[in-house]
Parts: structure tokens; sequence; C-alpha cells
């Protein structure tokens, strides 16, 4: 008789020496030890293949995946652009491309897409979706079905996104409401790109007035832009601690970060850290990004995210975030042994902190959400960067 539902044999863990083997009942993980005893229902023998946690993205445009043959090269040259100057032109030619959004269309792309990411392991994904008198409510239609469509097997946080402003924006927090009603998970907002600091603050009032409303966590990109005095996450975090709302918040790019004078900085950790705040950072989409190895080494929560695929703002990605952490490891320079389990950390455990995910990570007790790659350790999992060898989600093997 079949003791368990899977067993894992001859597994290799990050940061441990040996094998051992890994029992799943009933969707969780039931034993990790060096030899399990019984038979079950399943077995597999990954002769010291790595075994870790399933892979976290915090950070989609889901509703924009494929989208870049529908656009001119403007939007993506601007946003690269030195300095990154003229990343609010980038996200203005960006917007024309919802002139034609459709829930079918949509819905075709991001099947495609997590069709995509179950194939590399990537199944907790939060999705940022445009909410704006141009896309309407039709992006989070497409993506809202896809949840649907996908339970079980990859898990979407759906962001109500204000992409293009609240306050210049007209109608946006109607739809904004309208998106929450219907089943969006996070509120999502882009404070630096309003026209005032008055409009700033409007934006990051109706932003968590709307979260705290639906009881819901807080998404914000901020400071996308080479300007030293773009500093929206910090009016982020005040909220945050205002509100009561701490270790609920993820902060999207902060790439002016880079220009900050070290005194600010100092000032700005201390502010994350008592927000308890997370920050999301994808190197490889623009020229700026957050100091990395900075807010690590204070103790501020940092994780990686894909950002975009094929839309105007990088014209590459496919869900892989191991690919993503290879180009994290060149870009910030973190190629040392323990610096690469970092960046290992930062595509799962960091990234699943940043989502509020509960029952998370490879340990007794917790959902049996793995992947089994063909490889021993994490420098040759980034060397390599291929598809695991096996995904595994709720005790069930899928892939």
């Amino acid at each position: 008789m079949s003791t368990h539902h899977l067993i894992i044999r001859r597994a290799r863990l990050r940061r441990q020496q040996g094998l051992c083997d890994i029992a799943i009942h009933d969707g969780r993980i039931a034993a990790i030890t060096e030899h399990i005893d019984g038979t079950a229902v399943q077995e597999i023998d990954v002769n010291g293949g790595l075994v870790t946690e399933s892979f976290v993205d915090p950070h989609l445009h889901l509703c924009k995946v494929y989208t870049l043959m529908r656009m001119d090269t403007g939007a993506v040259g601007d946003y690269h652009g030195e300095g990154m100057g003229k990343a609010m032109s980038a996200i203005e030619a960006a917007a024309r491309v919802k002139a034609d959004y459709h829930e079918s269309w949509i819905y075709d792309n991001v099947k495609r897409n997590l069709d995509l990411a179950l194939k590399y392991g990537n199944t907790h994904k939060r999705a940022l979706v445009d909410v704006d008198s141009k896309a309407k409510l039709e992006g989070i239609k497409a993506v809202l079905r896809a949840r649907e469509a996908f339970k079980g097997r990859v898990d979407l946080q759906v962001v109500a996104f204000a992409q293009d402003g609240i306050v210049r924006e007209a109608g946006a927090a109607e739809l904004m409401r309208q998106a929450m009603e219907m089943g969006a998970d996070v509120v999502g907002g882009i404070p630096w790109l309003e026209y005032t600091a008055e409009d700033r603050a409007e934006h990051v009032k109706f932003c968590f007035d709307l979260a705290q409303e639906f009881n819901a966590d807080v998404s914000f990109l901020v400071d996308d832009v080479g300007d030293a005095e773009s500093r929206t996450i910090e009016e982020m975090a005040v909220a945050a601690i205002k509100r009561g709302w701490q270790g609920r918040v993820l902060a999207h790019h902060a790439r002016a970060m880079a220009l900050y004078s070290p005194p600010y900085m100092q000032k700005l950790i201390a502010l994350l850290k008592k927000a308890d705040l997370s920050v999301v950072t994808d190197p490889h989409t623009g020229p700026l990004h957050a100091r990395v190895k900075e807010l690590l080494a204070a103790g501020v929560n940092v994780c990686l995210g894909q950002d975009d695929v094929s839309d105007s703002y990088y014209p590459f990605g496919r869900n892989n975030m191991l690919e993503v952490a290879f180009l994290a490891a060149h870009l910030l320079w973190m190629t040392t042994l323990p610096e690469m389990e970092t960046l290992y950390d930062m595509i799962t455990q960091r990234a699943a902190k940043a989502m509020g995910l509960m029952g998370y990570g490879l340990k007794v007790g917790n959902a049996a959400d793995l992947v089994v790659l063909d490889v021993p350790n994490a420098l040759e999992a980034l060397r390599e960067h291929a598809a695991p060898k096996w995904v595994i989600r709720n005790g069930v093997v899928i892939g």
C-alpha cells in the first residue's frame, strides 16, 4: 500500500550537503530526510538534480505581452535612452497600442505567456493590467479569465494598474474601482507620472484609500525615470506607515535611486525598513536600476521581476526567471557563489515575501510547488538557465 502520493528520490538541496528524499502527500511536503521508507503512487529519481521551490515573478505587465509587433520602436528607444530622460515620453508612446485593446486577443496572448510560464516553472505571478480611458477594462477581463483558466497551475495576483495616471487620466479612478469590484487582487499606481507634487500626493492617497476599502495590497511603479528628484518611493513608504499597511507594499523599478545622494539614500533605507517595503527590480529592461546590493546589505527585501515580454519596453523575455537572474548577475555584478545564491533567493523566497505568499517554500507542511533541475547547484542553474526537468504544482507533476 502506498504511503505517499509522490516521493522525489536522491534530490540535492541548495546550501546543503548530500542527497535527500522528499515525500509529498495531499499536495503538501510531508517529509524531507536522507531516506524515506515505503512507496508512493509515483516516484521520481532525480539522481542528484537540484530541487527547489518553483519560481515567482512579482512584476509582469501581462496585458501587454507580445504587443511589440503592433507598435513602432519609438517607445523602447525613448525608454532605453541614455539617462532615461524620456521615460515619460516612452509611456505616452506605448499607450497607443491600447487603442485596439480587446479581451479576445489579449487573452490569447496571456494564455500563450502562461503556458510558457509553466514550462519554466514560474508558478506564481503578480500581473499588472492597465486600467485607463484607452484600455478600459479589456485587459482586466482577459487576465481575470486567465486567472480562472490556469487556477491550480499558475497563481495570478491581478493588479488593477493606473499606467497613465489617476489625476491626469480622466475616468481612471472610477475604472480602477470597477476593476477591484470585478475581482482584481492588488491596487497598482504610478505616482511619479503625475504632473505636480499635489497630483502625486492625490494619486498616492486614492490608491491607498482604494486598497484599504478592498483590503488589498499595493504595488507602485516608482521613480522609473532618470531624475534624482523623483522620490515617490518615499511617499509610498510614508503612506504605508501612516495607514498601517507595512509589509503589504511593493515598489517596482525605483530606477531614480541610482542617482540619489548617499545621505538621502541612508534616510530612505531607514524609511523602507520601517514600512517593511519590498522592492522588485528589473535591471535588464532599462539602463538605470535600484541600488540592489546596498538595499540587501541594509536588510531591505529585494527581488527580481520579468517586467515585460516582447512589448514596447522590452523586446525579449520568455517567463524564465533563471534567465532574468542570469542577466541580473551581469548587470549588478553579482558573480560570487554567495551572490548567486542570493539571486536565486530573489526569484523564489524573496519574491514570495514581496507578494505576501503564504505556505511557500521547500519546508515540511508547505505546498509542494517545486522544480527539479538537471544541474547540481545554483551556479549551474544560472549558467544554463534551462527549463526544469520537472515542474511540480500542488504535489502533481505537470511538466
